[in-house]
């Protein structure tokens, strides 16, 4: 969850602000903490394994033990993870496929059987680009329980109730973000609720590339020291659910990087550069995350860095996690997206077939019958 946008840090992963326990680096995803700390050795109390093809790759970590969650930095639970670098172009079809792999996941860790009711938070700051993932996902939202209770001939049969808030943050509403969602899940009393908010990640080619979902809900802790309401099941009563996506990496993180690169590469070139890695080997996490911060507060204070692009990135992530959840939630809108993508490829099939050996004039597109490229074909 993306710290300090608004000054409050309230949202963060792990028991560190976000950093790996005993290394200098701050992640929110679970994919990236088994990387780094599995680099060191076998993790006990905690499994992966991954999946998928040369588009989308799923990956799987479950934290079981206090010992795994302890190395790792995240709560015991169940963490799924999609990687997909083509998401950071724009890519119709493989936006497409993303939403048929991601909501049959979803399904498969939410178990909705029988008519839930569940509750979706937008979790973050709307006027903050980064921040802004939960909101807009709510904003594309299809939200039903009002029709279901007014007029539920409307719909039909095929539909789950669902209602959905984007709460803001302290510094905009006065009030903790905590408290809000624990009031109306109160009032609403949902079966489930879903927490969509933005994450910190460590490397920046999984920015607007990886969606993680953790059974986990959104444990409190920052880097400030800061103790404030869960929304995790203990404190909201029903089963909470968090996913996220990196929109942001932490500047500490990327130069504690490169002063470890720097290290290897001096300690191959001279012997001072031997010292220089020694001392810097010797160092733990937080005394380098000290210094970084020594060097970059009087000029930046607590940066974070994310794309140029983001206003872009952001709304089609959104539309993908949004289609996805109304795929999960409702069997009728599954139904038709599962048919509307089975109709898309086979008519990529079949303008495929007919490109080839076709008596249409050079140019000519199949698929429209007038010159111009074919539709998800790069021009010759």
């Amino acid at each position: 969850m993306v710290n300090n946008f608004s000054g409050e840090n309230e949202r963060g992963q792990g028991r560190s602000g976000g950093f790996i326990p005993g290394f200098n680096i701050r992640t929110d995803l679970a994919l990236e903490a088994h990387e780094v700390v599995s680099a060191q050795g076998e993790i006990g109390g905690v499994l992966s394994e991954k999946e998928g093809d040369e588009d989308i790759t799923v990956h799987r970590v479950s934290v079981a033990t206090p010992e795994g969650a302890a190395r790792m930095g995240k709560p015991i639970g169940n963490y799924l993870t999609l990687e997909v670098p083509g998401l950071k172009k724009k890519n119709t079809a493989l936006q497409d496929k993303v939403i048929q792999v991601f909501y049959k996941e979803l399904r498969r860790m939410f178990s909705l059987n029988g008519q839930k009711n569940v509750l979706v938070i937008g979790l973050g700051n709307w006027n903050v680009t980064p921040d802004a993932l939960g909101p807009r996902v709510v904003q594309e939202l299809f939200v039903t329980r009002h029709v279901l209770k007014l007029r539920p001939e409307i719909l039909g049969e095929g539909y789950r109730s669902v209602c959905a808030i984007s709460p803001g943050v302290l510094g905009i509403t006065g009030i903790e973000t905590g408290e809000i969602i624990r009031g109306i899940a109160e009032h609403v009393r949902p079966d489930l609720i879903i927490a969509v908010d933005a994450l910190a990640a460590h490397r920046m080619s999984r920015l607007h590339t990886t969606i993680q979902v953790s059974d986990t809900g959104i444990v409190p802790g920052s880097g400030v020291g800061n103790r404030r309401l869960a929304i995790n099941s203990q404190t909201m009563g029903v089963p909470v659910f968090a996913i996220g996506v990196p929109t942001v990496v932490d500047a500490v993180t990327i130069a504690g990087d490169s002063m470890e690169k720097i290290a290897e590469a001096m300690k191959k070139e001279s012997p001072q550069g031997n010292v220089f890695a020694g001392i810097m080997q010797k160092m733990n996490w937080q005394e380098k995350r000290n210094i970084i911060r020594e060097v970059l507060d009087p000029f930046t204070g607590d940066l974070i860095v994310t794309p140029k692009e983001i206003d872009v990135l952001i709304e089609d992530i959104a539309l993908i996690i949004s289609a996805s959840l109304d795929a999960a939630f409702h069997p009728h809108i599954a139904q038709e997206e599962d048919k509307r993508y089975t109709e898309t490829i086979n008519l990529q099939k079949i303008n495929e077939t007919n490109t080839v050996g076709s008596s249409l004039p050079q140019g000519v597109n199949t698929f429209t019958g007038v010159k111009g490229p074919i539709p998800g074909k790069p021009m010759q």
